[in-house]
């Protein structure tokens, strides 16, 4: 799990625009007020908290309703959607992009619910996030991190084409203060090029 995207929303919204592709597993679409309850149940966990920028903890009612509101609110440079199980329409987790801060970089972010960590799902939704966001929005750079802590989300990262960039600092609301991160990036190119050499093997 990597920096969560919440905060400020621009006011061009894309509206009901074009979802993420779905993947073997996983679809990604807008959260629901019928997803409050596995929402609450699965964020309101401190393991998760502490690996993310912006989820509180505890997470309460009232942050879910936050989080399914902010999604509504989709740009081309900012938007959040639900991880669903295929076979269940069940929300097991979100993943979305957007700046961290007012001018700062785009930066992708997910987290997902502790029971279904170490199946492949972040890679999953990631994959299908990146792709989105190269193929159907203006950005030609997305951003990442993984706190020194968590090399899972990292082996996430480079798998899905991330390359590290440097270890810094960033302000965790769960851990209460800064954490250690390694930073990663990954640009328009580089993704063209990694899919071109998919369909090439």
């Amino acid at each position: 799990m990597v920096a969560d995207l919440e905060d400020s929303l621009d006011e061009d919204s894309l509206g009901a625009a074009v979802l993420p592709q779905a993947t073997a597993r996983l679809r990604l679409d807008a959260p629901r007020p019928d997803d409050l309850a596995d929402i609450v149940a699965l964020a309101n966990n401190r393991r998760i908290a502490t690996m993310v920028a912006t989820m509180p903890h505890p997470f309460s009612i009232d942050d879910g309703r936050a989080l399914i509101a902010r999604a509504a609110q989709r740009t081309p440079t900012r938007a959040k959607f639900a991880i669903r199980m295929k076979s269940t329409g069940r929300f097991i987790g979100a993943i979305g992009y957007g700046a961290l801060d007012e001018d700062g970089p785009v930066h992708l972010g997910y987290w997902l619910g502790e029971p279904f960590w170490g199946q492949g799902l972040a890679t999953e939704a990631a994959q299908s996030m990146i792709d989105f966001v190269f193929s159907a929005t203006p950005l030609t750079r997305l951003t990442a991190g993984a706190r020194i802590t968590n090399p899972a989300s990292r082996r996430v990262l480079v798998k899905c084409g991330f390359q590290f960039v440097e270890q810094g600092m960033i302000h965790s609301r769960g851990a209460g203060g800064a954490v250690s991160v390694d930073h990663f990036a990954l640009d328009r190119s580089t993704w063209t090029a990694l899919k071109r050499w998919g369909q090439a093997s």
